[in-house]
């Protein structure tokens, strides 16, 4: 046997839970305080919190394949979901398509998860019938070629994972759905959430988007465990970072280990960062808000405000490097004298101030940075 799926029973994880009971019970006391904090904040502060947490995972949950979304495009497609303010972001159908998926798994939490609904979520994530230049099955199980998670070059492909064959698809994920629903109230919601995504990458019953519909499932897992309708912290950006590892545990666990406690282990560091990072992003909405309301009566035009949230998104004091005028000039996608000016405008304006420097080396900051450091 090379695979897991090839035992009997394969989905009956073993796992040592003497091991999980210290990390488990750690991460169970930081979710706690931070479902503390969140309900401190209004719902100007919570939705603004999520539209961040929300942008945050759709583009780290398309990096881990590979995939670079347009970030303004991300944020545009979040605020119309969300009634934010709209930013300046290009129409994305890929993107809409990914940010609905995100929204429909946590939202309607509740509701059953069907194979309908899974379905439409993979065939939301390819909008034009194509993954790439490649046209593939959407909204539908994918066919009867072999499903194998290959890397390298051409002629020395190495195969890391080779799925289940496709005349066990369809009982597979029916066994998949009714677990779903019998572990909801029989399970450690943590657990329930790191055995759907392993069970459903390990399936893999798309051509394409099993890894970001099993994060999808990693979510709603999450928020039927909190039983909150948003998310205040971002799983995938943990993956993100850790990326190389996910893929090495995953290919582990897979050939034919049934014990999956180093996954659970994993998974449960991966939550506890990404509840740690949150605090600081949740910190950064207050931050955000203070500022725009300190500036509210300021003439600003697109331009300005789009390098002021680019600049408040990285954080009081974290743009690498500060603000400069060639920096403005990529974001802003203007001329150097038009940056130079418009700059001029938010330092005369008390918005920026000059950092130590002189000639090329002048850059700039918010000029609340200080107080908030």
């Amino acid at each position: 046997m090379r695979y897991i799926w090839e035992h009997k029973n394969w989905f009956d994880f073993k796992y040592d839970k003497a091991a999980l009971l210290k990390p488990l019970s750690g991460l169970r006391i930081l979710q706690g305080k931070l479902l503390g904090r969140i309900a401190a904040l209004d719902i100007k502060l919570e939705t603004e919190a999520q539209g961040v947490i929300l942008v945050e995972e759709a583009i780290r949950t398309a990096e881990i394949e590979g995939q670079k979304l347009n970030r303004d495009a991300v944020r545009s497609s979040v605020a119309v979901r969300l009634g934010l303010p709209k930013g300046v972001g290009a129409h994305d159908r890929n993107i809409d398509g990914l940010v609905d998926v995100l929204l429909d798994a946590v939202r309607f939490h509740d509701k059953p998860l069907t194979m309908e609904r899974l379905n439409g979520w993979q065939a939301a994530l390819f909008p034009s019938g194509y993954s790439g230049l490649r046209k593939i099955r959407t909204g539908k199980l994918r066919g009867d070629d072999p499903m194998q998670v290959v890397s390298g070059p051409i002629g020395k492909e190495k195969i890391h994972f080779e799925a289940l064959p496709r005349q066990r698809l369809d009982e597979e994920i029916k066994m998949l759905l009714k677990w779903w629903s019998s572990s909801k109230d029989s399970m450690d919601g943590i657990l329930r959430a790191a055995t759907a995504h392993l069970r459903f990458v390990t399936i893999h019953p798309y051509e394409d988007g099993n890894g970001r519909l099993a994060r999808a499932l990693t979510d709603m897992a999450l928020a039927q465990d909190e039983k909150l309708r948003v998310r205040f912290y971002s799983v995938s950006s943990e993956i993100m970072r850790m990326r190389d590892e996910y893929y090495r545990i995953l290919e582990d666990v897979q050939k034919c280990r049934i014990d999956v406690t180093e996954w659970y282990l994993w998974f449960i560091q991966s939550v506890t960062a990404s509840i740690g990072h949150s605090q600081d992003i949740i910190a950064n909405v207050f931050a955000r808000v203070d500022f725009w309301n300190q500036h509210a009566q300021a003439q600003l035009n697109e331009r300005q405000k789009k390098v002021l949230n680019r600049i408040l998104e990285a954080g009081s004091g974290n743009f690498a490097g500060g603000l400069t005028t060639r920096k403005y000039v990529s974001i802003a996608k203007v001329s150097r004298a038009t940056a130079f000016r418009e700059i001029s405008d938010m330092l005369d304006k008390k918005i920026l101030c000059q950092l130590p420097g002189k000639g090329r080396s002048v850059h700039y900051d918010l000029s609340m940075s200080k107080k908030n450091k």
